[in-house]
């Protein structure tokens, strides 16, 4: 008997809204406030797409030189406009580390 754990894409794409197939890379992360962000790398794409409930689930647009520091105000973070805290932050970076190589061109 195999036990398949149900697939998170389909119940990721439910919660953000977003087209997050099972050929993505996805993330999920939940803040210490209860917020929720989703990240998703497509293979070829340039840029990965993040979502946070925070945003009401307004996709965001994330490369490997998207997060800021102190742009805005002195010490925030910022990825593509959205202000995110140091823990997001880190999340996000993870994500986009472990999903370059999708975002690379094939040979």
């Amino acid at each position: 008997m195999t036990d398949n754990p149900p697939a998170m894409e389909p119940v990721l794409a439910r919660l953000c809204g977003g087209a997050i197939t099972d050929r993505d890379y996805v993330g999920y992360f939940m803040n210490e406030y209860g917020e929720e962000l989703v990240f998703a790398q497509r293979r070829g794409d340039k840029t990965g797409r993040l979502w946070h409930s925070d945003a009401d689930w307004e996709m965001f647009r994330v490369g490997d030189h998207s997060i800021r520091v102190g742009e805005v105000m002195e010490g925030v973070i910022t990825v593509d406009g959205l202000i995110i805290d140091r823990p997001e932050a880190t999340w996000l970076s993870s994500c986009l580390a472990a999903s370059r190589h999708l975002r690379q061109k094939s040979n």
